[in-house]
C-alpha cells in the first residue's frame, strides 16, 4: 500500500526540507505579487516578520500537518486519476483546495492571541482564496517532489 501523504512528508528525514521549501514558496509567492493587493499582502508579510523574525519557518512547521491532512483526499484523488502533474491537479480545484487549506489558516488566526498577526491575516484574508490558488501549481510541484519520491 502506498504511503499516505502524512507518512511521507511529515518524516523525521523530510519534514525540515519540506518545511524549507514551503517557506521559499511563500517568498516566492509574496515576492510575485504587484498592484494594490500585492502591496497590502507585501506590508502584512513586512509586518508579520519584523515583529517575530522566524515565525514563517515557525508557522508553517506547525501548520503542516493540518495542512498535509487537508491536501491528503487530493493526493488521493489525483493518484487515483492518472493525472502526472499534482499542481495542474489542484490548480483545476482552485476554489475548493483554496477554502480546505485557509481553513486551517482561519482557525490558527482565530486563536493568536497576538493582536499584529491577527490585524495582518485579517487584511489580507478576504483575497486569500485568490492568493493560494495562485500558488497551487508550486505546492502542488513541491509535494509531487516529495510524495512521487
Amino acid at each position: 500500500m502506498a504511503a499516505t501523504l502524512q507518512e511521507t512528508l511529515l518524516a523525521p528525514d523530510i519534514r525540515p526540507k519540506v518545511v524549507a521549501d514551503c517557506q521559499t514558496l511563500i517568498e516566492q509567492e509574496v515576492s510575485d505579487k504587484s498592484g494594490i493587493s500585492g502591496t497590502a499582502i507585501k506590508l502584512a508579510f513586512k509586518t508579520v516578520t519584523t515583529f517575530a523574525s522566524g515565525i514563517i519557518h515557525d508557522a508553517v512547521d506547525t501548520l503542516l500537518p493540518d495542512m498535509v491532512a487537508k491536501l491528503e483526499p487530493f493526493w488521493a484523488e489525483f493518484s487515483a486519476s492518472g493525472s502526472s502533474e499534482f499542481g495542474d491537479f489542484l490548480a483545476k480545484r482552485g476554489g475548493e483546495v483554496s477554502e480546505a487549506l485557509l481553513s486551517v489558516t482561519d482557525a490558527r488566526a482565530a486563536n493568536s492571541t497576538r493582536a499584529p498577526i491577527r490585524k495582518a491575516y485579517n487584511t489580507v484574508r478576504p483575497s486569500g482564496v485568490k492568493n493560494v490558488e495562485a500558488a497551487l501549481p508550486r505546492l502542488g510541484a513541491l509535494v509531487q517532489k516529495y510524495a512521487a519520491a
